[in-house]
């Protein structure tokens, strides 16, 4: 039964046994109506109303639920979707629903895979250009300053040595962002001395102390896999220095039941609610890429805590 007939059945339904009620009740209207009689039609009608509000609640009931989901889903956490139970066409429809959902998920982490892909690549593009070009260029003013430094009287030696000093904290900020930008050590030396590298130089800039639990013997994992891990303990670290205000933060990477898991967690003043900013939202889009879970937490004076779960591929 299609919903315009489910709908109508109901107040048939309705209409039916009002009818029957003024056929077969011992009840007249005269005219003019009398009080009595007034009280009696009007209670008949509220009653109607009532009874037809009532069905029509249970009969839409799956609509609520249809309506309450469209409003609430979120293409970044996969999988929500409907029962498909009821009767009349609100099967078909939720049917229809979780298809869209689904079609709009593979849409939406494609979409996102492309976006994050063609990042990386300019990323690597800015790298190797900060490198070869900003870098090198660094170099040769430093290698200058210094030969004008060593054939310099004073006082233009002294102003030429501290050019030198700004030069080199130059030059070491530009290598800096070169390695934020292109994880050398995460190609070369694998994900745990990436990882070590990235808490070391964040615990140096911030003065966090910043504890580390690695586990020993992890499986290995695809390139794409350690570059999500990478990028989203990059991201969380970023967020504790910018917004946690805390002193302590510890990143962990354990190996357990088939899956990858890492967790950055801080002792700052967390909020209650973990805010979806662009920041959280990125990782999440990362976390879609390797079929991975991304859960954050943050609880008010205990800090906030950020999750993914790799699932590892299982040997052929």
């Amino acid at each position: 039964m299609s919903l315009f007939w489910r709908i109508f059945a109901l107040n048939a339904v309705v209409l039916g046994t009002a009818t029957a009620l003024l056929l077969w009740a011992p009840v007249t209207v005269s005219v003019p109506v009398l009080l009595t009689e007034a009280v009696i039609l009007v209670a008949g009608l509220g009653v109607m109303l009532i009874a037809n509000a009532a069905l029509l609640r249970i009969g839409l009931a799956p609509l609520d639920r249809l309506t309450k989901l469209m409003t609430t889903v979120d293409l970044l956490r996969p999988g929500q979707r409907l029962p498909e139970h009821g009767s009349g066409g609100i099967p078909e429809l939720i049917r229809t629903f979780n298809a869209m959902l689904e079609r709009l998920e593979h849409e939406r982490a494609a979409s996102s895979a492309r976006v994050l892909l063609a990042q990386e690549a300019e990323r690597r593009r800015i790298a190797q250009e900060l490198h070869d070009e900003v870098g090198q260029s660094m170099t040769a003013i430093l290698l200058g300053l210094k030969r004008a430094a060593d054939e310099a009287e004073e006082p233009l030696r002294g102003e030429l040595h501290q050019a030198q000093e700004i030069t080199r904290e130059s030059l070491d900020e530009v290598r800096r962002l070169v390695r934020r930008l292109r994880p050398g050590v995460l190609e070369d030396l694998g994900l745990v001395s990436a990882l070590t590298s990235l808490t070391t130089e964040f615990a140096t800039h911030t003065e966090l102390r910043v504890v580390r639990r690695f586990d020993s013997g992890l499986p290995t994992l695809d390139q794409e896999a350690e570059l999500v891990l990478y990028r989203v303990a990059q991201e969380a670290l970023t967020n504790v220095a910018r917004h946690a205000a805390a002193g302590r933060v510890e990143v962990s990477l354990r190996h357990t039941d088939g899956t990858v898991v890492l967790a950055v967690a801080d002792d700052g003043r967390g909020t209650g609610v973990a805010r979806e900013g662009a920041g959280i939202r990125g990782m999440r889009e990362r976390a879609l890429l390797i079929g991975a879970t991304l859960d954050v937490t943050s609880q008010p004076q205990a800090g906030t805590r950020v999750r993914l779960t790799v699932p590892v591929p299982r040997k052929q």
